[in-house]
C-alpha cells in the first residue's frame, strides 16, 4: 500500500504539491492522471525518496521508502527508462540490479522472459529503442517480486503489441495483489487499465474515485438519434422537458434522457426511428472537464491576420 498524507513540496517559490493526500490500495491498478506540472512525478520522488517532503509523509507499506535495507523487494519502479548505463548489455543492468539487492542471479533470466527481452538482453543499451528500453525498466522493476509497483508513463515508445503485453501485466499484477500505481497521458490506455483514477492539478487533488464512477458520475450521458422526422420528435421532447438539438437534417442529440426514454416518446408520438444508441463520455471528456483551470501550460492557436476564420 502507498499512503500519501497532507503532502507539501516546494522548490524556492514553486509550490510542486500542495497538502496532497491520498491512498493506492493492493490488488487494483490506480492511475495517476493530471496535466503537465500538476505535480505527479514530484509525488512519485517523494514516494521513493528521491526528493524529501517539505511537509507530510509518503509511505509504502507504513514506511518511508529509505528505511528498507533492499528496497528492490519491496518496491519496483521505472520513472525514467533513460536512466541506465549505455555501455551495460541490458542483463549487465539487471544482474547488478540484482546483486546489490541480494536476489539469486536466476531472476535476471525470469525477468528478461517475462518482459521480452530475449536475444536483445544481450546487447548494449546505447542500442535500444525507446520500447525496449521500457522493458528493460520494467524487467528492473519486477525483479526483486516486489509486492509495490509504480510505473511513470511505461507505455510510451511500445508498439501494439507491447501495448497489449503491459495491459495484461499490469492486470496480473494487480490481481495477484499488488499494489499498482501508473501514470499516463494515454487516457484511452488508461481507460481499459486502471481500476481507480487519482487525479491531481497545480500540486492538490481533484478526484479520487473508481474509473467508472469519473466516467459515469458526471452525468453526461447523451442519445443520438436518426429519424425522418426530427422536428415532430423535438417538439414532443422538448415538451417533456428534455434538452435536445438538431444535428443534421435527420439526427438529434439529447441529453437528460435514456435511449429508452426516448424510444418510448417516438412511440408515442408516432415518430419513426432508424437509430437510436446512448453515448456515453470518455475519460478523455471527464479528465478535460475535471482539469478544466488546472492547465498550467495552455497552448493557443493562432489568430489568422484579420482577426477571423477564412
Amino acid at each position: 500500500m502507498i499512503e500519501v498524507r497532507g503532502l507539501t513540496r516546494r522548490y524556492g517559490d514553486v509550490l510542486a504539491v500542495d497538502d496532497l493526500s491520498f491512498t493506492v490500495e493492493p490488488g487494483k491498478v490506480t492511475g495517476f492522471l493530471g496535466p503537465n506540472g500538476a505535480g505527479k512525478s514530484t509525488t512519485m520522488r517523494v514516494v521513493l525518496g528521491l526528493d524529501r517532503p517539505t511537509s507530510g509523509t509518503a509511505l509504502v507499506n507504513g514506511r518511508p521508502y529509505a528505511s528498507f535495507a533492499e528496497p528492490l523487494r519491496e518496491v519496483g519502479a521505472l520513472l525514467d527508462p533513460g536512466a541506465v548505463h549505455p555501455g551495460r548489455t541490458g542483463r549487465a543492468h539487471l544482474r547488478v540490479a540484482a546483486r546489490t539487492n541480494g536476489i539469486p542471479r536466476r531472476r535476471v533470466e525470469e525477468v528478461i522472459e517475462r518482459v521480452g527481452l530475449g536475444d536483445a538482453a544481450r546487447r548494449r543499451v546505447k542500442g535500444y529503442s525507446l520500447g525496449m528500453r521500457q522493458r528493460l525498466g520494467i524487467a528492473a522493476a519486477l525483479i526483486g517480486d516486489p509486492g509495490v509497483l509504480v510505473f511513470d508513463e511505461p507505455i510510451n515508445g511500445l508498439d501494439l503489441d507491447g501495448v497489449r503485453w503491459i495491459r495484461g501485466l499490469l492486470r496480473r499484477l494487480a490481481d495477484e495483489g499488488r499494489t499498482v500505481l501508473i501514470s499516463s497521458h494515454l487516457l484511452g490506455e488508461m481507460e481499459q487499465i486502471a481500476d481507480r483514477l487519482v487525479v491531481i492539478g497545480r500540486g492538490r487533488l481533484i478526484a479520487d474515485a473508481t474509473t467508472e464512477r469519473i466516467v459515469g458520475g458526471l452525468g453526461h450521458v447523451r442519445v443520438r438519434v436518426l429519424t425522418p422526422e426530427p422536428d415532430r420528435l423535438l417538439a414532443g421532447l422538448r415538451g417533456r422537458g428534455f434538452e435536445a438539438e438538431r444535428v443534421d437534417a435527420r439526427e438529434l442529440l439529447v441529453e437528460g434522457a435514456t435511449a429508452e426514454e426516448v424510444g418510448a416518446l417516438a412511440h408515442a408520438c408516432d415518430v419513426p426511428l432508424h437509430h437510436l444508441s446512448e453515448v456515453r463520455q470518455s475519460l478523455e471528456d471527464a479528465y478535460l472537464e475535471l482539469t478544466d483551470g488546472s492547465v498550467q501550460f495552455p497552448g493557443h492557436e493562432p489568430v489568422p491576420a484579420g482577426g477571423g476564420a477564412r
